[in-house]
């Protein structure tokens, strides 16, 4: 596989202040081009913009269009894997040609990822479980400490009046 590969990328970040994500932004496509077998020729980094959502106060949002040259297709996959760009298009060769090594490894590695994501789910599902359990158990220690609170002012009541 000796055959370049001319991409384009668009990564999105969110954040605030708008300053700091534009930084960010470019600092992460910095990093992309400093990669062995990436050279990037264009990149455009928007300038951010609030988010009009409801619940998304003071939040900016912007992106960031890249092009460049992989020395193969596995860098794509990699960036995509690691990267997670919101949009991946090949704009160079009109055909690539895989052989069965590759495309093993490129399986492989995104049955890498899946099995890392489905143990991180995994995992915050139980933590949830317990944190609702211990919750559970919470709410049911102040409803008997406000049982026993009612028992005693009950009891003070009665010894007032004599009863």
């Amino acid at each position: 596989m000796v055959e370049k590969i001319k991409a384009l990328f668009i990564f999105e970040i969110l954040g605030r202040p708008p300053e700091h994500i534009k930084q960010t932004l470019e600092e992460f496509i910095d990093k992309l081009g400093e990669q062995k077998g990436i050279e990037i020729i264009r990149k455009e980094i928007h300038e951010p913009k609030p988010v009009e959502k409801e619940g998304a106060k003071n939040l900016f949002t912007t992106f960031a269009e890249v092009e460049l040259i992989a020395d193969n297709v596995n860098l794509i996959f990699d960036i995509t894997f690691n990267m997670l760009p919101s949009h991946v298009e090949i704009l160079e060769p009109k055909e690539i040609e895989l052989k069965n090594f590759d495309l093993s490894s490129v399986i492989s590695n995104l049955a890498i990822k899946i099995h890392k994501y489905d143990e991180i789910a995994k995992i915050s599902l139980m933590e949830k479980n317990v944190l609702a359990e211990r919750l559970k158990e919470a709410e049911e220690k102040i409803e008997n400490l406000e049982g026993v609170k009612k028992q005693l002012e009950k009891k003070k009541g009665n010894k007032k009046s004599g009863k």
